[in-house]
């Protein structure tokens, strides 16, 4: 009589009939992967804008603009390289926490100070730089405005300075990196002097959509333009640069500051006023401020994290620390984290 063999060394395709050895057997054969989540994909939008770099202050000539924060963002809809980005796709596993920080806008330069960069912002993986200060310190040659998201605007001195250029930045400065993340674009250089012809003209900052604007004699370079995201179901523009300042004294030009770039840029200052503070939450950047010793360059606007996603899951912050709302938008979620570090999940 044979021996008894156990049931366990047929393959199951031969128990159920049907020939499939390599793929279902128990033993024996090396398995191919089979594993199926029991989690469906979800893929999200999101938006990630860094910090706002603050305006410079005033010591030497007027304060150029801070730039806005980074810009990154990533509709579901689109495959990468299409209109508004060229993220890849980004799928949320239910079972995962995700890191979350919004930066906060940089303080605007004192009497003697550049304007300090803003804080990055991230969501997992997606991290957005903050915005590069604007430029001043004591110096007759005048002082870079820094690099950033978008870069900070050279201040107005006797001779100009060189605008800081934007790390990460669209145009020229774009990197080699497939796909590219969206990022900002350039400030501008302070106006050459003499400045009891000129005045003190300064450099704007650069915006997360456009180079920030020349300084001219007379005249502070306006900040750049931002982006427009309807993510939240309808158009808004954020990222915008600050406006660089304008300064003169008694028997000197007169002349203007800067304007801000729309999407939160704050406006510089002219003589004997500081610059204005970037929009809240837009990664706007601070305005220059004006000459005169004692003005400063406004604060840079705090970044945001905006995710959309399926109505069908639901959002939490374990573990707490992130400021945030929820709204519907059609069939989606809007969740906005204004300010906070921690981690988000859904179920």
């Amino acid at each position: 009589m044979a021996p008894l063999k156990s049931s366990l060394a047929r393959t199951v395709g031969k128990l159920l009939g049907v020939q499939k050895d390599t793929d279902l057997s128990l033993r024996g054969a090396t398995q191919n992967s089979r594993f199926v989540s029991i989690y469906p994909d979800y893929q999200i939008s999101y938006l990630v804008i860094g910090g706002g770099g603050g305006g410079g202050g005033d010591n030497s000539g007027a304060g150029g603009g801070g730039g806005a924060g980074g810009y990154r963002v990533k509709y579901a809809s689109e495959t990468p390289g299409g209109s508004g980005g060229s993220e890849s796709a980004f799928y949320i596993d239910l079972s995962t926490d995700y890191p979350v920080v919004v930066g906060a806008g940089g303080p605007g330069g004192g009497s003697s100070s550049s304007g300090s960069p803003g804080g990055a912002s991230n969501f997992s993986t997606i991290v957005s730089q903050g915005g590069g200060g604007g430029g001043n310190l004591p110096s007759t040659t005048g002082a870079d405005g820094k690099p950033g998201g978008s870069g900070g605007g050279g201040n107005g001195t006797p001779n100009g300075d060189v605008g800081g250029s934007g790390s990460f930045g669209d145009g020229t400065n774009q990197p080699t990196a497939t796909p590219v993340p969206t990022q900002g674009f350039d400030g501008t250089a302070g106006f050459p002097g003499p400045y009891t012809t000129n005045g003190y003209s300064a450099g704007g900052g650069g915006g997360a959509g456009q180079t920030a604007g020349a300084s001219s004699s007379k005249t502070g370079g306006n900040g750049g333009g931002g982006k427009a995201s309807s993510i939240t179901g309808s158009p808004v523009t954020r990222g915008g640069g600050g406006g660089g300042g304008f300064g003169n004294e008694s028997g000197w030009p007169d002349g203007t500051a800067g304007t801000g770039g729309p999407g939160g840029g704050g406006n510089g200052g002219a003589k004997d006023s500081s610059g204005s503070a970037g929009t809240t939450n837009t990664g706007g950047g601070g305005g220059g401020s004006g000459y005169n010793v004692g003005d400063g360059g406004g604060a840079g606007g705090s970044g945001v994290v905006i995710l959309r996603y399926p109505n069908t899951l639901t959002i939490s912050n374990p573990g707490g620390g992130l400021s945030l709302s929820t709204a519907p938008v059609s069939t989606d979620s809007v969740t906005t984290i204004t300010s906070g570090t921690g981690n988000v999940s859904w179920t």
